[in-house]
């Protein structure tokens, strides 16, 4: 019997078999999950429906999120396969990549900030906002990543940072307005892995050797190991947790000084 035996999950943000969230789907259908997909545009589609099928879902569906019909749409979709949604995964980030170089005040504009938080975070309370009557009632669970760049200044992070930050908060506000409903949220801080996204920022290789050299387990952390607390934490054994930032990064969060 799998932690997850009978829950229904919608993973948002699959773009490759290296990403983070392809690594939660996998322990969710291992841990017996039903599972649906989106994928941002047509070029993704493809990509996606292989994804899917490799964990034997048939429901892939359109959404960009910084579209309200689109986002919308997502869910009215799913009433023709599902009656209830019992998870919600959210592996959504961006920023333009002139925003992840050099030093925060050389390269904050505008129109970066506000294009980083509405993707970044203002996504995940659009999702939650229109998933909300397809999980209340549920032991539902809504789940999101960060980073330690939320609350940690690092190089070339920037404008990032200062969104993962806002979702940070986002989960927290998010926990609080839904838990009435037994609704659950919650976010991920995973530590650095070669994924297409991180691969965008300035030294981040340099950053994981850095986690491989101090963290207290010596080594980073791999998509699976993260997809394990996640399928956990979306799981009834964690029914009591809501609004934390669960750190999955070998300890690295734990050292100031390497020890």
């Amino acid at each position: 019997m799998g932690l997850l035996d009978g829950k229904r999950a919608l993973i948002v943000g699959v773009a490759s078999d290296r990403s983070i969230a392809w690594g939660i789907a996998r322990a969710m259908r291992r841990e017996g999950a039903q599972l649906a997909f989106t994928y941002q545009n047509e070029k993704l589609r493809t990509r996606v429906e292989g994804f899917a099928a490799e964990l034997d879902s048939a429901i892939t569906l359109p959404c960009e999120v910084t579209s309200e019909e689109q986002i919308n749409s997502v869910f009215e979709q799913l009433k023709n396969h599902w009656n209830g949604l019992d998870i919600l995964v959210h592996s959504i980030a961006f920023a333009p990549r002139g925003q992840l170089e050099g030093t925060y005040m050389d390269a904050v504009t505008r129109e970066g900030f506000m294009t980083a938080h509405e993707i970044s975070s203002y996504s995940f309370s659009a999702l939650g906002k229109a998933a909300r009557p397809l999980m209340r009632g549920r032991k539902a669970a809504m789940l999101t990543l960060s980073y330690i760049g939320a609350v940690r200044a690092m190089p070339n992070y920037n404008v990032m940072g200062v969104a993962k930050a806002s979702l940070e908060a986002n989960v927290r506000y998010m926990a609080a307005s839904l838990g009435p409903e037994g609704i659950r949220v919650n976010a991920i801080s995973a530590g650095p892995i070669r994924t297409l996204a991180s691969s965008g920022i300035s030294g981040m290789r340099d950053f994981l050797t850095l986690v491989e050299q101090v963290s207290p387990l010596r080594r980073n952390v791999t998509i699976d190991e993260v997809g394990n607390v996640a399928a956990f934490l979306c799981s009834d054994y964690a029914s009591a947790v809501t609004g934390e930032i669960t750190y999955v990064d070998c300890g690295y969060n734990a050292i100031g000084l390497s020890c």
